[in-house]
């Protein structure tokens, strides 16, 4: 579109002498860049130029000099040498000159709004934004220093940028925003209509042709138009020829921004697709009722020319109408899987939608698909290379390729492939492909091929080590024979899969052997792990409780030692005081004699039999008949107290 206008801008510039480009392009806009405007100052300006006229459109020659801009002669009149009445030449009727441009500005319309309200504003394009700004001051009563004009297409501009230097179109949209005054309680649903402009909308855009769908993310100030200039990017599809389903009633104008245009937030499905014929599409139908069937063309009126089926040199006169088919791949394609879905876009548009089912991806990804999955699952991969330029390819695609017969058994059988080589830089870069995975032969096959052969299909079967071509398939063929091919090709197929199938069983067989012996391993390993950290802590204990059993026994032997030291000594029978002669009978049937004086306390008695390794808090002092328990008793009793006198027989028991 750019190359358009600026064609437009020269021939005009060539034309009028004009040297100003930002005049230039105003003049053009007064004449909403009209093309048989345009050569129709060719023809004036080459007519007054080659007749040498004293007197132009405006009156006699110095008067013209006065009001028009001075032109050089047009390339009609280049052959005679220019006379001096002739050195200026006067416009044509259809431009005002610049005197008449400058009466006369162009005047832009701002639809501004604000929470509640909206305000038209009018001015020339030599005002500035702060003139908006002051005229705003007085509608809305806000200040201009609190005042943030949004909705500018450059982005943020500022006070003092002249309106022509952004190139606006005549009608805008803009809002006001004002972060620093807090929004009363009136006007606090314009509030949330406000904030709805800085949220993001995402809308799911289905393309029907390509069976895709876009999700983007697009910011509530965007408009309608500008949405549609991203899905022409995305699917070649130029505005003008775009056909919408999904756009809500309220959405009539392309220059509505998404927040005003009434679709569901925060997601929106939308559904586009390429009107039938561009010819049909200027025609008003009744059929046509939703509002964005046919996208409005401003703002795109110079979009490229081949969009329209008219070639750039009918524009300027220089060449004859020819109808052009589009081109089945893009040339230079930097994405494979974008190429594919335009192929297949176009291979359905041309031929209707009763073909196979095209990989859309990269050669490696069909192959991947192909031959590196199970044995079971492989299939053969069908490369079909196309090119336009051969006479046979309408018959092979309409006749071959959409033929049920084929369709069905490629889509059982086969992963296809499709490739597009009349473009020598899709063809080179096909050969590139074809060279890293299959190897230069195959590379070196394709380019024997002269264009006249095409279209090709070529059968390729994923081998262990590489992969092989079994057959190519050229475009003089008929089904039958194609179907003959394909089938024999299968036949080979079949057979190395089964082979394939057979090793693969006898891998996964030998694999689970393996596998099972290494977990029985592991298993092994584990039990031995488990038996001997067992052992291990059972051998800590035993030495845990030996050193215990030591402490004790040295605690009781520091006891007893303590105790036999702390005994008094054993009285003669001939001092004369009393004393009692006790027997002790132990567990083991020894006995313990000893002497104790008769005042002796009973804790001298335990202390003693304590003394030899029975302590009173294991063991309990009984007496034989009647059974008395002493270690019940109180020690501070004596023998005498305790009926221990003259001698007795008492036997020791554990307790329990």
């Amino acid at each position: 579109m750019s190359q358009v206008k600026d064609s437009l801008t020269f021939l005009f510039q060539a034309c009028t002498g004009i040297d100003n480009i930002a005049e230039a392009i105003t003049l053009l806009e007064l004449n909403n860049w009209d093309l048989v405007v345009i050569v129709a100052i060719c023809v004036l300006c080459s007519n007054f130029t080659s007749e040498g006229s004293q007197t132009g459109p405006f009156g006699d020659n110095s008067q013209a000099a006065s009001t028009a801009p001075t032109a050089p002669p047009s390339r009609a009149a280049s052959s005679s040498p220019p006379s001096s009445s002739s050195s200026s030449s006067a416009f044509c009727p259809v431009l005002p000159s610049r005197q008449i441009v400058e009466r006369q500005p162009r005047m832009l319309n701002f639809h501004v709004e604000y929470r509640t309200r909206s305000v038209e504003v009018v001015l020339e394009d030599a005002s500035t934004v702060g003139d908006i700004k002051q005229i705003l001051e007085t509608e809305l009563q806000v200040p201009v220093s609190k005042m943030q004009l949004k909705g500018w297409k450059s982005g943020d501009v500022s006070d003092s940028t002249v309106l022509r230097s952004l190139h606006l179109p005549k009608n805008n949209s803009l809002y006001v925003l004002t972060p620093d005054i807090a929004p009363s309680a009136t006007t606090s649903q314009s509030s949330v209509q406000q904030e709805s402009l800085n949220q993001n909308y995402l809308l799911i855009i289905s393309h029907r042709e390509a069976q895709r769908e876009y999700s983007l993310n697009f910011p509530a100030t965007r408009t309608i138009q500008e949405v549609k200039r991203n899905i022409s990017d995305l699917t070649n599809i130029p505005v003008r020829h775009q056909q919408w389903d999904g756009w809500p009633a309220s959405a009539s104008d392309d220059s509505m921004t998404l927040a005003s245009s009434g679709i569901s937030f925060p997601c929106h499905h939308l559904s586009v697709c390429r009107r039938s014929s561009p010819a049909t599409a200027l025609e008003p139908t009744e059929e046509c009722t939703d509002v964005h069937m046919v996208s409005d063309s401003e703002g795109d009126d110079f979009e490229d020319a081949s969009e329209f089926g008219v070639d750039e040199s009918e524009i300027f006169g220089m060449g004859s109408s020819s109808c052009r088919k589009s081109p089945m791949m893009p040339e230079n394609s930097e994405n494979e899987g974008d190429a594919l879905l335009h192929f297949t876009a176009e291979f359905s548009s041309r031929y209707g939608d009763c073909h196979p089912v095209f990989f859309i991806g990269s050669l490696e990804a069909a192959s991947q698909e192909a031959f590196y999955g199970k044995a079971r699952d492989r299939k053969l991969l069908a490369i079909y290379l196309h090119n336009d330029d051969s006479v046979l390819s309408n018959v092979f695609c309409s006749q071959m390729m959409c033929a049920e017969s084929i369709v069905s058994y490629l889509s059982q059988n086969f992963i296809t492939w499709a490739w597009d080589v009349t473009k020598e830089a899709n063809k080179a870069r096909l050969l590139t492909m074809c060279t890293r995975h299959f190897g230069s032969v195959v590379a070196q096959t394709i380019r024997t091929y002269k264009t006249d052969q095409f279209p090709l299909l070529l059968i390729v079967m994923g081998k262990r080590t590489s992969n092989e071509v079994l057959n190519v398939i050229q475009g003089n063929t008929t089904v039958d024979e194609l179907m003959m091919r394909l089938m024999g090709a299968m036949e080979i197929f079949t057979a190395q899969q089964q082979e394939d199938i057979r090793d693969e069983d006898e891998r996964e067989a030998r694999e689970m052997v393996k596998r099972e012996q290494d977990e029985a391993y592991r298993l092994s390993l584990e039990a031995d792990r488990k038996k001997r950290e067992a052992q291990e802590r059972e051998e800590a204990e035993q030495v845990r409780q030996e050193r215990i059993r030591k402490e004790q026994e040295e605690e009781r032997e520091a006891i007893r030692l303590s105790l036999e030291q702390a005994l008094p000594p054993e009285p003669n029978e001939e001092e004369g005081e009393p004393v009692s002669k006790l027997r002790i009978r132990t567990p083991s049937g020894e006995f313990l004699e000893r002497r104790f004086l008769g005042s002796c306390k009973l804790q001298v008695l335990f202390d003693f039999v304590a003394s030899k390794g029975y302590p009173s808090d294991e063991f309990k002092l009984l007496t034989t008949f009647p059974r008395r328990n002493i270690t019940q008793l109180d020690p501070a009793w004596t023998l005498l107290e305790a009926k221990l006198f003259p001698q007795e027989t008492l036997f020791l028991e554990a307790k329990e």
